[in-house]
């Protein structure tokens, strides 16, 4: 006997399950387009080499790749796929942004609701086919742009119940500055990133092994970890007293890097201007200076979104700028921002507080309506389609059944009404309706069922 159940890391959906992404995703579009985003698809299937070399060294090990058609294959091939499954939605909206320039707006604002494939380990909230929602900006470097998709992420999780949040705002060149101060020279800054990504999963012994394994010096190291550790002492001390916390990180960070020259002021005003522009209350956002985003795309602020309550740990939510990244597929550098929010993590969250609303539980019927016996079945129908042409959902039992089996059916698919036609009925031009929640049944005229359902 084959096995039921999905692949590893894979999952089926059943109506509740479907009703509760619907009823998500119709908040991020909703948000997304009142900020002017325009919706945009690309295929599952992207050729390899547009994928390989943009997600850093761990990220391209997670590619799903798809082997070559057997025509194509030779004892003597060594590389036997060339294409695979998107890895996320970043990349093919830079390829398509090369590839059809001519034909967008000087200034384009997309946003991207599609299913993403990554060979990752299982976990909870965590799954190897998954659907981000990106929003992204093409063609300013203006702090505009990370201003207002944050802006639009707080007020969908805001919209969706969330209260809990915390936005993480960093700056790449901002991270790089701390790792030149810290003593750790700029050919070892891209393995150093890949490891302090994994800070709050591995803590600061987990990536002092890395440092070490990646040749990073242990002094260099230790003045890293030292400052976020002050860092992480003044935000919750400032936390606790009500204090512009902030203000005070950005003035520990300038202390660190001593003035180190004039472009690391540039970068702090950056962040500054992010956090004035977007409007979003302090106690929902905070400069971190531990944020490092794994993907090797990332030339400049970089945000992540966090749950500080209950029991789940992890991101729901992140992105950042890549100004270099559409550049790789033509000859024009064009700069881009965009943050993903992860609809599966907040789905799983949102289920597990129960903060999803009532009614997505109820059918996907107002009306069940009866078959009395195989004579009867045609008038049933022609019932079902009167309801329907007055925007009713309604449901026909599909065989001549007792009443009891009928009714039993209705509050399975937990239909709040049903509509008997039986041989009274039928002679004298009316409908039985009852109201499965109270029990009360009530015949009224053909022409007023309609009525006394929707009352």
């Amino acid at each position: 006997m084959s096995n039921a159940n999905p692949a590893r890391g894979m999952r089926d959906f059943l109506p509740t399950d479907v009703r509760r992404r619907e009823y998500v995703i119709g908040i991020i579009k909703q948000v997304y387009e009142s900020y002017g985003f325009e919706p945009l698809e690309t295929p599952a299937v992207e050729n390899l080499e547009t994928l390989t070399g943009k997600y850093g060294e761990e990220g391209s090990q997670l590619i799903f790749k798809i082997l070559k058609r057997g025509e194509k294959l030779s004892a003597n091939d060594k590389e036997l796929a060339d294409l695979a499954l998107r890895y996320d939605l970043t990349v093919p909206l830079a390829r398509v942004v090369a590839n059809y320039r001519n034909d967008l707006p000087k200034f384009f604002k997309r946003y991207q609701i599609q299913p993403v494939w990554r060979a990752d380990r299982p976990a909870r909230g965590r799954f190897r086919e998954f659907f981000q929602c990106d929003v992204d900006a093409i063609g300013s470097k203006s702090v505009i742009i990370e201003a207002e998709i944050l802006s639009a992420a707080s007020e969908i999780l805001q919209r969706l119940g969330f209260e809990d949040f915390e936005i993480r705002l960093n700056h790449r060149e901002l991270l790089r500055a701390l790792l030149d101060k810290a003593g750790i020279s700029e050919s070892q800054h891209n393995d150093a990133l890949v490891a302090i990504d994994k800070l709050d999963k591995i803590g600061r012994e987990g990536v002092s092994k890395e440092f070490a394994q990646r040749g990073i010096d242990d002094e260099a190291g230790n003045n890293l970890f030292d400052l976020f550790e002050r860092i992480s002492r003044i935000g919750a001390e400032i936390k606790k007293d009500g204090f512009n916390i902030n203000g005070e990180i950005l003035a520990e960070l300038t202390g660190f890097l001593d003035s180190l020259n004039n472009e690391w002021d540039d970068v702090l005003d950056q962040l500054k201007d992010i956090l004035n522009l977007s409007g979003i209350d302090d106690s929902h956002i905070i400069i971190d200076p531990t944020l490092a985003r794994g993907l090797s795309y990332y030339t400049g602020a970089i945000m992540e979104i966090v749950l500080t309550g209950g029991d789940f740990a992890g991101s729901i939510g992140g992105g950042g700028r890549y100004d270099e990244l559409i550049g790789m597929f033509g000859k024009e550098q064009i700069p881009a921002c965009g943050f993903s929010l992860g609809l599966e993590r907040i789905i799983v969250v949102m289920t597990e507080r129960n903060m999803f609303p009532a009614d997505l539980q109820n059918a996907s019927a107002d009306v069940l309506v009866t078959i009395w016996n195989e004579d009867s079945a045609g008038e049933s129908l022609k019932l079902a389609n009167d309801l329907r042409s007055k925007g009713l959902r309604v449901l026909v039992y599909p065989e001549a059944d007792k009443l009891g089996k009928q009714f039993k059916y209705a509050s399975q698919v937990n239909a709040p009404f049903v509509c008997v036609l039986g041989e009274t009925e039928l002679a004298e031009n009316k409908v039985t309706l009852k109201n499965m929640q109270s029990g009360a049944q009530e015949t009224v005229s053909r022409e007023d069922i309609v009525k006394k359902i929707q009352s």
